[in-house]
């Protein structure tokens, strides 16, 4: 199979001219090197070289990666709106969030990664035009790992990828809340995500995390894929849990986006979280729309795509006419990029504005990366309009079942999961409180006695040390001053520096406190790590 480099290089190159660099020259090299078999060193060199060629002058956009940045080039814009609703209604909408994300998921399962003409042609031959309901299961032609997701066969959402990750999502906003970070957020992959599930751009920052490359490296690292929409995806449920404050929901989006993404990638995720939390005030999918354009920088190409397609909406009666519009100005884009299918989703928002079904149906119809857009059109459309108000035809057929990948989550009652994400937002929503030194006196406090493969290891939490028996080569250290700690019961985070000689390496845990045992992993490394409260020293 050859390198990573080898594997990934031509990705790289499409994706470097995607960015703005003059790829032609290396290209050739690149060519000559894989038909000539060239050692890995070579390959190594290549890519290496590919990643440092410049921005050129001519590329008309401006596409920051951090935080400071990308808020420092976006519109103005009203940054939180008054959420009118009282706690029923609230949950009424982010039941009806989840739902919709669960039918234009399943929708759209069926016919993922076929183009617009391949899903018409199925559509015609079992005479199910205009669309009204589930795709129709037909043998040989739908895989049969979809059956679950056609007409007459639902009876659960089904695992995927989409809902796996507002899961993930979940989980890590009830361990960190507004302390989200980047960091947290790997953390919570490693802990509860298979990595065999993660596909892309997730899977190489799995891959990164584990080689010790935390973020934003993370993202970058021999990643080509950093501009798919394996980021917007993730979105939704930073939206649900910033009801009304599309600031919040972007900044959150961020710090998920930023452990397997830049540029765009982040773009699209911090978009469509903005997009979910201005859904539960404003009504119109302009209003909307717009709303999700003032999180991110505006002379991006996503921007820049976003901003077209809106003006073809306005211009064209038929979805179909921008769908066209879409197709040709951003069809040379990969079928699961951001930007083409960030177009998709703004035109299902728009006709879909007065019906649900109108809005996923169209989504679907586009092609490309079927049940991503479908589930985010739903999502939006689900937030807008509440539980309540959906169709029992395509949110009925679940049965408030949804199935996963996520470790302790393979069955869930979605009803519970959008309760859960009330519980979140309202968390989110109080003023931040002023920071104070943790006292795990009570809980967890003392000294706790470490064992992993690094060696033993005394903790003191009264000291804030962390100090090695003995070494890994036997030699006895200083102790380590604790450089962070967080507590949630049960969850306990800590972090501490390594000193190798002149410079701290940075060792995060990440855990669970049971009584007086403990069970976690030192990241990076995904090293295992036990330990027991300490009688005396």
């Amino acid at each position: 199979m050859g390198s990573t480099e080898r594997q990934l290089i031509s990705a790289e190159i499409t994706q470097r001219r995607e960015e703005g660099c003059d790829v032609s020259a290396i290209s050739v090299r690149v060519t000559a090197a894989l038909d000539s078999n060239a050692t890995d060193l070579e390959m190594n060199k290549l890519y290496d070289e590919l990643m440092s060629l410049p921005i050129d002058d001519s590329f008309n956009y401006t596409e920051p990666s951090t935080l400071e940045e990308i808020r420092s080039r976006r519109p103005q814009a009203s940054r939180r709106l008054d959420l009118p609703h009282n706690e029923d209604e609230l949950f009424d909408r982010i039941y009806g969030a989840w739902l919709g994300r669960v039918a234009g998921c399943a929708l759209g399962k069926p016919v993922e990664g076929w183009n617009k003409g391949q899903i018409d042609k199925l559509l015609e031959e079992l005479d199910v035009l205009p669309l009204n309901d589930f795709i129709p299961f037909k043998e040989g032609v739908v895989a049969d790992i979809w059956r679950t997701s056609t007409r007459g066969n639902i009876h659960f959402m089904d695992r995927d990828d989409d809902l796996d990750y507002t899961i993930l999502g979940l989980l890590a906003l009830e361990r960190y809340g507004a302390a989200l970070s980047p960091r947290g957020m790997a953390t919570i992959w490693l802990e509860n995500f298979p990595f065999e599930m993660a596909c892309t751009a997730e899977n190489v920052a799995y891959r990164n995390f584990v080689m010790g490359k935390l973020p934003p490296v993370s993202a970058t690292y021999r990643n080509p894929f950093r501009e798919w929409i394996g980021a917007q995806i993730r979105a939704d449920i930073f939206g649900y849990a910033a009801p009304g404050w599309p600031e919040k929901a972007a900044e959150l989006a961020f710090y998920d986006a930023s452990i397997s993404h830049d540029k765009n990638g982040i773009y699209g995720e911090m978009f469509v979280a903005a997009m979910i939390s201005a859904a539960f005030v404003y009504v119109s999918a302009e209003s909307i729309i717009v709303a999700g354009l003032a999180e991110i920088p505006s002379e991006c190409r996503l921007a820049e795509a976003i901003r077209n397609t809106l003006a073809w909406c306005k211009e064209e009666d038929d979805w179909l006419g921008v769908w066209e519009k879409i197709n040709q100005h951003f069809g040379h884009y990969d079928g699961v990029h951001t930007i083409n299918n960030a177009a998709i989703v703004v035109m299902g928002l728009w006709y879909g504005e007065k019906d649900f079904q109108t809005g996923i149906v169209n989504t679907v119809r586009c092609g490309w990366d079927t049940d991503c857009t479908g589930a985010t059109v739903g999502s939006i459309l689900g937030a807008r309009s509440g539980a309540s108000a959906l169709p029992s035809k395509w949110v009925g057929v679940f049965n408030d079942r949804l199935k996963s990948a996520v470790s302790g989550h393979s069955e869930n009652k979605i009803s519970e999961l959008a309760g859960r994400t009330l519980s979140v937002s309202k968390e989110i929503a109080q003023p931040p409180r002023k920071k104070e030194k943790i006292n795990l006196g009570v809980n967890v406090g003392g000294v706790w006695e470490l064992t992993n493969k690094w060696g033993k290891q005394i903790l003191d939490f009264e000291q804030g040390t962390i100090d090695f028996v003995n070494d890994a080569r036997g030699v006895k250290t200083e102790p380590m001053e604790l450089w962070s700690c967080e507590y949630k019961h049960p969850h306990i985070s800590f972090s501490y520096g390594v000193d190798k000689g002149g410079w701290d390496y940075r060792i995060d845990f990440s855990g669970t406190v049971n009584g007086n045992s403990l069970t976690g992993f030192y990241n990076p490394g995904f090293v295992p790590v036990s330990g027991e409260r300490a009688v005396s020293r």
